[in-house]
């Protein structure tokens, strides 16, 4: 079996832009929550629900980032990178349960609309975009390499779109009077943060099931090394992720008879998951016949025979 392994912390998890804007979606916090008191807005204080998790996201970001920094240890070999997704998962969740309790609190509203505040609460709310504008800019350079920060993004996008509309309603309260446009704003705030949480949720599952990488096909992956010169077939192929940006692999793989040199094959099947798929932990185990775990595509179950004729295994400890 050979193996190639790269645990070393990801580069580029700069803390400080996670730092500037969890102070500064702090303060607005305080300060949304004492405006939507005082001027009685609904679409204010969702604003503030959803800043509050901006925060709770941000703060558990952090978290991730330096609770992943540890060197892997005997107990976890892994390290502790998917404390990363885990609060991807619970910033998700989060979530939900903000958009939930909004979307309730407005079907009440809008039975009994109260009055609003327009003018402080217009106030608050373009204070509130100029903050979250300042954090989407801090976070867009870490998005697409890490569903923990890809998670703060989303939240503070969503209060972005949500100060916006929460303007929008102060300007049409101003001059029409129509306070049920503040309920109605909080639930198309609601309603547009549901599926983009969902589809970080999802994403987060996936890593913590052990599922194939987003846009990697197993069969595709299985195919590319089947048609490596000496590989004859493959089997008990699985691709996963440790946390965004840290697949794994492992696979059985049959040599055909002709080969004579089992090293430089798995040398080639190593470099062409490298290259091709970008995946640098992987652990190839080289035979000259199926072995028994070809029969089921993933056997957990104690193999047939413990003395499998022509089975020919190359290991190389992992380092």
């Amino acid at each position: 079996m050979g193996s190639g392994h790269s645990h070393a912390a990801q580069p580029g998890q700069n803390e400080r832009p996670l730092w500037i804007a969890l102070i500064l979606t702090t303060t607005f916090l305080v300060a949304e929550i004492i405006g939507g008191i005082l001027t009685n807005s609904l679409a204010l204080i969702s604003d503030a629900a959803h800043m509050f998790t901006d925060t709770a996201a941000l703060a558990i970001s952090l978290a991730a980032i330096r609770i992943g920094k540890r060197p892997a240890d005997s107990e976890r070999t892994f390290g502790y990178y998917r404390f990363e997704i885990l609060a991807a998962a619970f910033n998700a969740i989060l979530l939900f349960l903000v958009a939930i309790y909004i979307l309730y609190e407005a079907y009440q509203r809008l039975n009994n609309p109260p009055e609003i505040q327009s003018g402080t609460m217009l106030l608050v709310a373009a204070f509130g975009l100029v903050v979250n504008l300042i954090s989407m800019k801090l976070l867009s350079s870490g998005k697409d390499s890490s569903l923990n920060v890809k998670g703060a993004y989303l939240e503070v996008w969503s209060d972005m779109l949500g100060s916006i509309g929460v303007i929008i309603g102060a300007l049409v309260i101003r001059y029409t009077g129509w306070s049920w446009v503040d309920s109605a704003i909080a639930v198309a705030i609601g309603l547009w943060v549901l599926p983009r949480t969902w589809t970080l949720l999802k994403a987060s599952m996936n890593v913590l099931l052990e599922g194939v990488p987003e846009g990697l096909g197993i069969a595709e992956v299985k195919d590319a090394i089947t048609r490596i010169p000496g590989v004859d077939s493959v089997h008990d192929l699985h691709v996963w992720s440790i946390t965004s940006g840290k697949a794994s692999l492992t696979a059985h793989v049959v040599q055909r008879e002709d080969v004579t040199d089992a090293q430089a094959l798995l040398t080639s099947i190593r470099q062409l998951i490298a290259s091709k798929y970008d995946i640098h932990h992987c652990t190839i185990q080289i035979e000259t016949t199926p072995c028994e775990q070809a029969v089921e595509e993933h056997s957990f179950g104690p193999a047939a025979s413990h003395d499998h004729a022509g089975h020919d295994e190359h290991e190389g400890e992992k380092r």
